[in-house]
């Protein structure tokens, strides 16, 4: 019931979003948006210390400020990387599922040497600024660039190990951590035993890292009990009042708005149907309205595949200018960065760490990780398609006549205009329905065609196959008769897409989901004999929950030896922080 009268609220007040930030009208609106808890979040991450050839990955926690339960506010969470001149080195969109997310970068030899912040925040958050953002320190080495001078204190010689702040462990009596010994040889198997004593009161989401233990004297990452008491008195609700601009949150999905104003007059335009399509084989299709203001909105929720859109006005009688909103960036000017430097006695050290990157990262073929494929997109609805391939027929040199001679039930007609429009056969069989004379939804490489006239004599040549379903369909407020798809052999139509009244623009992707490589060595099976491993992070599951007594896990170690850190990070389901590190050696015999 919450979650309904929440949805409510920003129904009713999204109308009105201008430059993804809306302004509070009266009491009572401002009353309505201080029922939204606000939010907060915790991002787990194998730094502090990342060198470049590694990849930095995290995994991001995002709560109800109020109950420090998963969020149900946000279905988007952002994790950004910072330099220390306020500068973003990426922004990562993160899809969030039952407040959880996570993502990873690969730090490449163009960034320098530095020290860093990792931030974690949703749009909601942006309200309550800076002090609401879980903020973290990276330091990145590179060796492969000549200055080194951030990261080096010439005055000071020699420089004395860095003062490490001690991070709080739990020895928790809630969970724990077992392996089948201490001590174990390169490429040997380890048997992980995570046991939950406390029935309900264990249960919850938490994250799993094996890694090499840091050599460099440098502060540890924030841990989830470290992150409970710093952002313990962080805002519940918005502190913004009346006439006062908010960040709304991306509530049922990724967030697409923008401004339609008329050419003439430069004036915004109301009430004008606009349509958002996301090209590609597998396309998606979305309706908006302009209000009073000329804007319009409309939220993405399915796994997309293309990082562009194309906004579109439906209506071709006027001429007018659209404008995609770009949200405002958060407030960094109090962000403070720490003061790590290196010494010239951690030369070798840090070209030993490179030099096996380099090897590490030639054979990355070997063992890759995997992209999790998402649920395929139907923009057809349901409905089963006929599909014509072209090749299997008589080639004629346009669409009209394609149409004409190879495509039953599908044409071109004169409309009261001078224009002609497409038009699908009605299937009086299948369905129960009146005659009408509705244009069809057209898509070509799923570019939403507003005007049809404009492809009557495109080059039938290029069209690979055409799809087309007879049913029914309603866009916005406006009746369609059947859906046309219309595939090229390259599916480059966009690239050459010119169209009065709209707009294709850059539309940032949600990080691809992953499932990340577990080296193993299985006895008799000789594929990985010839090949390195010089993994650091040895295991990593970014999102484990628990919900009975006992697990098991597994992994094997690498050809590099040293201490192991095993840290299982998290939070019960009802908000409360645990943390536990055990070590393990690894060692060769002698």
């Amino acid at each position: 019931m919450k979650n309904r009268q929440i949805l409510t609220i920003f129904l009713i007040i999204i109308t009105s979003l201008s430059h993804a930030q809306y302004v509070i009208k009266d009491g009572s609106d401002l009353l309505n948006l201080k029922k939204v808890p606000q939010e907060k979040s915790y991002v787990d991450h194998n730094g502090p210390l990342v060198f470049a050839g590694e990849y930095l990955v995290y995994s991001l926690h995002c709560f109800n400020a109020q109950t420090n339960n998963p969020t149900n506010v946000s279905k988007i969470g952002y994790v950004a990387l910072v330099n220390e001149s306020k500068k973003f080195i990426f922004e990562h969109k993160v899809k969030l599922e039952k407040g959880h997310g996570y993502g990873d970068f690969f730090v490449s030899t163009e960034i320098p040497s530095g020290s860093y912040k990792l931030l974690g925040y949703t749009q909601w958050m942006k309200n309550s600024g800076l002090s609401q953002v879980f903020k973290d320190d990276i330091v990145i080495i590179n060796p492969y660039l000549a200055d080194q001078s951030t990261l080096l204190d010439i005055s000071r010689g020699d420089v004395l190990p860095n003062t490490v702040k001690s991070t709080i462990i739990s020895d928790s009596s809630t969970l724990t951590i077992r392996t089948n010994k201490s001590t174990y040889l390169p490429r040997e198997i380890v048997n992980l035993n995570i046991k939950n004593f406390k029935g309900a009161l264990g249960h919850g989401s938490y994250t799993i890292k094996v890694k090499r233990k840091e050599e460099i004297a440098i502060a540890s990452a924030i841990n989830s009990i470290t992150y409970g008491n710093a952002y313990f008195n962080a805002d519940k609700e918005i502190k913004q009042t009346i006439g006062d601009s908010i960040f709304l949150p991306e509530q049922r999905g990724e967030l697409i708005y923008g401004t339609v104003k008329n050419t003439e007059t430069g004036l915004p335009t109301e009430n004008l149907p606009v349509v958002i399509s996301i090209p590609g084989k597998e396309s998606l299709l979305k309706f908006s309205e302009t209000d009073q203001n000329g804007n319009f909105y409309s939220y993405i929720r399915k796994d997309r595949k293309n990082p562009f859109a194309v906004i579109q006005v439906e209506n071709q009688d006027g001429t007018y200018i659209i404008e995609k909103g770009v949200p405002k960036n958060i407030d960094l000017s109090d962000l403070k960065f720490s003061d790590f430097n290196l010494s010239r006695d951690q030369e070798e050290y840090i070209k030993n760490r490179s030099v096996l990157n380099q090897i590490e990262n030639q054979f990355f073929g070997s063992k890759p990780d995997s992209i999790l494929e998402s649920n395929p997109i139907d923009i057809f609805n349901g409905g089963i398609p006929e599909v014509i391939i072209l090749d299997d027929y008589t080639r004629f040199p346009t669409l009209e006549e394609s149409l004409v001679e190879v495509v039953k039930f599908a044409g071109f007609r004169k409309g009261n205009t001078n224009d002609a429009y497409i038009r699908i056969g009605q299937d009086f069989k299948s369905y129960d329905e009146e005659y009408n004379d509705f244009p069809a939804i057209v898509l070509i490489d799923g570019v939403y065609i507003p005007n049809h006239e404009q492809i009557r004599t495109y080059d039938a040549r290029k069209i690979e196959k055409i799809s087309l379903t007879r049913d029914q369909f309603r866009l916005g407020s406006k009746e369609y008769q059947g859906i046309i798809s219309i595939e090229t052999f390259k599916g480059d139509f966009l690239d050459s897409y010119t169209s009065k009244n709209s707009l294709v623009v850059p539309f940032k992707q949600p990080i691809s989901k992953k499932n990340y490589f577990v080296q193993t060595y299985q006895l008799g099976d000789t594929t990985f004999d010839r090949v390195p491993d010089y993994r650091r992070l040895l295991y990593w599951n970014p999102q484990f929950n628990i919900a009975n007594s006992t697990y098991d896990f597994e992994f094997y170690t690498s050809d590099l030896e040293g201490t192991y850190e095993i840290i299982l990070n998290g939070f019960t389901t009802y908000g409360k922080p645990l943390s536990i590190i055990k070590e393990i050696e690894v060692l060769k015999v002698n």
